[in-house]
């Protein structure tokens, strides 16, 4: 890898003498077509030069979008590339994410990293072992205005309690399925491990820690969760991919002394992917892990594992 990531942060280096950090994603499926694929060649700091996924027609489909290599080796893309960005399912991922570090790409990742503790573990130990940086894309800590929103209510203190509900229509009990049916790991693991993240990913940050945990089923796939931090404060989640449609929604409320908060609704989703490469790239030349780290992955899997131990107690 040619690409020297502390000298693209030294001004003293001229632009055209360091070449720009070469992208390689892994994964072909809706959300690498929608989302990963189209925010990496727009990325204005990098270069997107590669694809590699479990069915080699649709790399070669969605490299031939992009005007890219397809590779069929995922060992191969590590080789040329800086940074390996996954769009695949967690179990998939974390150990390829592995191999990854090992031949020295920074990791932007999917979440959850991984369903299980021990491979998340090992995404997280293998990107701290390797020196390489790492981030979870999850969207509401890169989206605007969420972002800046959960980074607003960290600066406040007093809280009491918390709502969140993220109700997904992707295997309704009505109408059309959503946009992404065709996905095993989600039909089998539910909101809990495919939203769940995203709850967390807000919760966390603003209310501390999760101490305690408990978890109850509801109709379909719904589970709640009921969480303590480490503020003291209080938290909900209900979490389902099959809720009716007109049920839909994702919504977050924090209540303290200092009033009454809700999350505000947010789009661009693949700016928000470009901006967690920024971060990820940010982390690297810095060498100051980012906040949404494996590390932080690796904590939310070690949440959702308890809580689905509950569930099955």
């Amino acid at each position: 890898m040619s690409y020297d990531l502390n000298s693209a942060g030294d001004s003293s280096v001229d632009a055209a003498e360091s070449p720009r950090p070469r992208v390689g994603l892994l994964g072909t499926g809706p959300w690498a077509q929608r989302t990963h694929a189209p925010a990496l060649a727009a990325h204005a700091g990098s270069d997107f030069v590669g694809v590699w996924g479990r069915r080699p027609e649709a790399a070669a489909e969605l490299a031939r979008a992009h005007g890219v290599k397809v590779y069929e080796d995922p060992d191969e893309l590590f080789a040329d590339c800086d940074v390996a960005a996954f769009a695949l399912p967690p179990d998939v991922q974390a150990p390829l994410a592995v191999r990854a570090a090992a031949a020295g790409c920074h990791l932007l990742l999917d979440k959850p990293v991984a369903t299980t503790v021990e491979d998340a573990s090992a995404v997280a130990a293998a990107a701290s072992g390797h020196g390489v940086a790492s981030v979870v894309f999850l969207t509401l800590r890169f989206a605007q205005p969420t972002a800046g929103w959960v980074e607003e209510q960290t600066g406040r203190s007093g809280w009491f309690t918390a709502s969140a509900h993220w109700l997904g229509a992707l295997y309704p009990p009505d109408g059309t399925p959503g946009a992404y049916p065709a996905s095993p790991w989600r039909k089998t693991k539910g909101g809990l491990w495919d939203v769940g993240p995203h709850a967390l990913s807000v919760l966390i940050p603003v209310l501390g820690d999760v101490t305690a945990v408990s978890a109850t089923r509801g109709p379909s796939d719904v589970v709640q969760l009921a969480l303590r931090h480490a503020s003291g404060a209080a938290s909900t989640a209900v979490l389902s991919l099959g809720a009716p449609h007109a049920a839909a929604g994702v919504g977050l409320q924090l209540r303290g002394t200092e009033g009454v908060f809700d999350l505000p609704e947010w789009s661009d989703v693949p700016g928000a992917y470009g901006r967690a490469l920024d971060a990820l790239l940010a982390a690297a030349r810095s060498g100051v892990p980012d906040a949404r780290d494996a590390g932080f992955g690796l904590r939310l899997t070690e949440i959702l594992a308890e809580a689905e131990r509950r569930l099955d107690a």
